[in-house]
């Protein structure tokens, strides 16, 4: 038989949310392990482009008993920034944790709990937190492989600076944070960036005199949980809103960084040889994220005038630049497109457990975290309760949250256990 050890609880992942719950769980004393595959807060340290940097000022940093204590509140961390910031966290408590411990399987323990398999050793335990996140898998659509090989393909996690991109164009498939970010980065070193651009919502960066995000932090915009939320389905499905804190903070308008000489296209459709072929979506997609920006304009101002707030004014939105026509189909050779960056986003990977805590889409199912399965609980991803849930601004609470559970079931057993 294979030897198992006992903790009352395994935590799998040793990034920000992993820690938060083993943070809690040092404080009440109740044994537990992390088991960590890479090195804590690997995601961080090595899967983040050079002058990557918080989209949220660093104010939103609110680990457990572990606020954000230096002197730029309305400022945003930079990638070391980051990463010393969390290091500093963890040495605030010994987290027990076990790196380069990879899980293999989960699955559920006859007459109650669970059998975690592990590179390091095999466990029983009461209860399990998954706290691996949403990024195992980099997204690539099956028709990449149809592209001519000698146009290099790229994905945003392996992306570091321009200079791992053969010179030439580069045409960057999506819109979302990172896919805006990894545009800009490569513009201002003066390299051709196309860009693909999808359905990606963008937000005022400073607005009134205020960020965005302070604007509507007080309007309780960010204390809203997924069970309040109007469009719960649409929450969880869309793509966060663009912009960038680079240099101190901006708006992204990409109809400025077209009139700079970006050239954009609509979102991607299929590719063959040295062709790509894209939707005619374009405009539908400039005007879809400049609604999105508006409608924040409107909502703050709303909120202001309510409030008789004295506030700066701001001129009304300018759309500063149109496409002149719908481009469907670009040849990469005549355009000098050498290399393609993917940039639309990650699929987790839960094949390793199995236990009945999905829907038929593979999607975990629970409420605030606490599956139907006794005792198995997720954390750090997005809209667990609010929209801070899968970000540093609600990984304290839902943590919290998690904890009272896991200890109240800790007591129930001892109780009738005696």
């Amino acid at each position: 038989m294979t030897h198992r050890e006992h903790k009352s609880v395994v935590i799998v992942g040793g990034g920000q949310a992993g820690l938060s719950v083993s943070y809690y769980l040092c404080q009440q004393g109740l044994d537990h392990v992390i088991l960590e595959r890479h090195a804590k807060f690997h995601s961080w340290r090595n899967n983040r482009w050079d002058t990557f940097c918080l989209v949220t000022p660093n104010w939103q940093c609110r680990l457990p008993d572990f606020p954000y204590k230096g002197r730029d509140p309305h400022g945003f961390m930079v990638k070391d920034e980051i990463t010393d910031y969390l290091d500093a966290f963890a040495e605030t408590f010994n987290p027990p944790i076990v790196e380069y411990c990879e899980v293999t399987k989960i699955t559920p323990r006859p007459g109650g709990g669970y059998l975690v398999d592990s590179s390091q050793g095999n466990f029983t335990a009461d209860q399990v937190v998954i706290a691996t996140g949403g990024y195992d898998n980099p997204i690539v659509p099956p028709y990449a492989q149809n592209l001519d090989p000698s146009i290099q393909q790229m994905h945003s996690v392996d992306y570091r600076r321009p200079e791992q991109l053969p010179e030439g164009g580069t045409l960057i498939v999506g819109t979302g944070q990172s896919g805006v970010q990894l545009m800009e980065d490569m513009h201002l070193k003066g390299r051709k960036v196309h860009l693909a651009v999808g359905p990606a919502p963008r937000s005022p960066r400073v607005y009134r005199g205020r960020d965005a995000t302070d604007w509507l932090y007080e309007m309780g915009h960010y204390h809203m949980t997924i069970a309040e939320h109007p469009n719960p389905e649409h929450a969880i499905s869309k793509t966060n809103h663009y912009m960038t804190g680079r240099d101190g903070g901006h708006e992204i308008d990409l109809r400025k960084f077209a009139r700079d000489g970006v050239s954009l296209y609509g979102s991607v459709s299929g590719m063959h040889g040295s062709k790509v072929e894209f939707l005619p979506d374009l405009g539908t997609n400039l005007d879809d994220a400049d609604d999105s920006y508006v409608g924040i304009r409107n909502a703050i101002d709303a909120y202001i005038d309510k409030h008789d707030i004295t506030a700066p004014s701001e001129p009304p939105f300018e759309k500063v630049w149109q496409p002149a026509q719908e481009i469907t189909k670009v040849d990469c050779d005549r355009e000098g497109i050498t290399s393609i960056l993917w940039a639309i986003g990650f699929r987790p990977d839960y094949h390793w457990i199995d236990v009945d805590v999905f829907d038929a889409k593979g999607r975990p199912l629970y409420d605030r975290g606490v599956c139907q399965a006794d005792g198995f609980y997720f954390i750090g991803l997005g809209w667990l309760n609010t929209w801070g849930s899968g970000r540093f601004l609600g990984i304290d609470e839902d943590a919290q949250y998690l904890t009272n559970h896991i200890l109240a079931k800790t007591n129930s057993t001892l109780k009738a256990a005696s």
